[in-house]
């Protein structure tokens, strides 16, 4: 049974989408303090919020179960991402569902600002007639400067085509098809600012975006220009505002979002009439929070059960008919890192990986986190993921290297790992044939062709005849069942290697009782 949190509100269809499934108990308490959800957060295995909830590195420390923090929303600046990775706790975010509800809020403020409709309203509402004193401007024929061209980004760009606006954007991701299919031209960021009549943002908050409308870029703009945030507070700095109204470079703003929420609304700017401001209701549209509810809900149980992980920020994002063509492929990598790391010798400075034939024309960063998570699986003392294995392979000082290449060495795709340790390098390969069949086909320098199973013994010998029966012999008395058998060996009477497949597990004392057999250099028991 899994323990849900629902820590803030969200829709009720989506707590349903909760409740409906057996293997989930869901607890639905709002406005806990910070004190209240760090005692009770040790119970649950999944916690569901808002923007309200703030989920510290304190609060992660007393997370002992917690294996999923979803986010009803996109943003996640009220999750300590970086410590919840550092523990293997996935976060999540719903991208797609208030895509709509934002862009028609930004489009909204857009049209208010320039109307000076939020003014107008409470100057007749005062019993006064100011017709002359909210002349507006219209948006035929302007320039509209999108920064972030993602979801909602484009979605802007869209309504404003209708209005006849020329579009431009500055973002480093977005490609020539992409700007081309929303008829769009792409500039760099100083071009965007002197060229502008309104400039809205639409880029997460991240140190690199943090006060990127500073004092400085501001002094870049056209003068008369119009500032238009509804992503996150913080991208305009707010100081800088101030002063580019005051200073008449800055026509008018419109503010969706603040530096810190809810705002002091005593400050100057609240008192700036050139500003309209809405209390962060960019997605709160009653479809956006259905939408936005019932998606976090669903990807949460999935990511409880060991399914498809959609939409979460610290792990690769690859598309499910993607994930599902490489699920292969990903379980292979990693037995191939784990069996390696088993049987190499001193500590790893380097992991190699080399991509071969057609499985290097895919996205690998997925199967590269597999591998990782292998190798580190015998080498942590803590439980290692798919979210925390890069974390801790830095703080191994454990360098993860990828390479590519479409020569097939004999194989349709191969997938090799190569260790290096202060004691030499240690290589495995594999590939999968038909859909799923996985198969290691080298190990140690060795060609082998070996189906992987859940308990192997590994060992290097002398090539000479006897040790097959002597292994087997030993294994007999203990009642260790061989499954199958796979030897390998590169020149006759040279160092061979043998890989028997159990079905139970040989504890040391059985394995220093085989390593003392004559010819017998290693013995090792993997359990994958």
């Amino acid at each position: 049974m899994y323990k849900v949190l629902v820590a803030d509100p969200i829709a009720e269809e989506g707590v349903e989408v909760f409740r409906k499934e057996k293997d989930i108990q869901v607890d639905v308490k709002h406005k806990l303090k910070p004190e209240e959800l760090k005692a009770i957060i040790g119970e649950y295995d999944a916690l569901a919020v808002r923007s309200e909830t703030k989920v510290t590195a304190e609060m992660l420390d007393a997370a002992k179960r917690l294996k999923v923090i979803g986010r009803a929303g996109v943003g996640v600046d009220n999750v300590d991402v970086p410590t919840a990775s550092k523990k293997g706790i996935i976060v999540m975010n719903t991208p797609d569902g208030n895509t709509i509800s934002t862009a028609e809020h930004t489009f909204s403020m857009i049209m208010a600002l320039s109307r000076n409709i939020p003014q107008a309203d409470a100057s007749i509402r005062a019993k006064r007639w100011d017709r002359k004193k909210y002349m507006g401007v219209e948006l035929f024929g302007k320039v509209l400067g999108i920064i972030g061209t993602g979801r909602i980004g484009r979605e802007v760009a869209v309504r404003a085509k209708s209005f006849n606006m020329t579009i431009i954007a500055y973002d480093p991701y977005l490609s020539e098809e992409m700007a081309a299919k929303y008829e769009i031209e792409k500039v760099s960021l100083e071009k965007l600012l002197a060229l502008a009549d309104y400039i809205t943002v639409h880029t997460p908050i991240t140190s690199e975006t943090k006060h990127l409308l500073n004092e400085e870029r501001i002094s870049k703009m056209k003068d008369g220009v119009r500032l238009i945030n509804c992503a996150r507070g913080g991208i305009i700095k707010e100081s800088a505002l101030i002063a580019g109204i005051k200073s008449g470079k800055v026509a008018g703003a419109a503010l969706d979002v603040f530096e810190s929420e809810p705002p002091d609304l005593n400050a100057e700017l609240f008192a700036m009439d050139r500003v309209i401001f809405t209390p962060h209701l960019g997605a709160s549209t009653e479809e956006a929070q259905v939408s936005v509810s019932v998606a976090v809900a669903g990807q949460m149980i999935d990511a409880l059960r060991g399914g498809t992980v959609r939409n979460a920020v610290n792990i690769p994002a690859i598309p499910a008919e993607l994930l599902k063509q490489l699920k292969p492929y990903i379980e292979l990598c990693e037995i191939l890192g784990k069996l390696i790391s088993s049987l190499a010798t001193g500590s790893i400075k380097k992991v190699n990986i080399e991509y071969r034939g057609l499985i290097a024309d895919h996205n690998t960063a997925v199967l590269s986190l597999a591998v990782t998570k292998g190798v580190l699986t015998s080498l942590a003392k803590e439980s290692v993921n798919f979210v925390n294995a890069p974390i801790i392979a830095k703080d191994k000082n454990i360098i993860i290297a990828e390479a590519r290449t479409s020569e097939s060495s004999g194989y349709a795709s191969l997938v090799k790992v190569e260790l290096e340790t202060e004691n030499g390098v240690f290589s495995i390969a594999g590939t999968v044939f038909g859909r799923e069949n996985k198969r290691i086909v080298q190990l140690r320098n060795y060609d082998i062709d070996l189906e992987p199973a859940e308990m192997m013994l590994v060992v290097q010998n002398n090539d000479k005849p006897g040790l097959v029966g002597s292994i087997g012999s030993i294994l007999g008395s203990e009642g260790i069942n061989i499954a199958s058998l796979q030897m390998a060996r590169n020149s006759s009477g040279g160092v061979a290697t043998m890989v028997l497949t159990v079905d139970h597990e040989i504890n040391e004392a059985i394995q220093a009782k085989m390593a003392q057999l004559p010819n017998i250099k290693e013995v090792k028991f993997v359990k994958i």
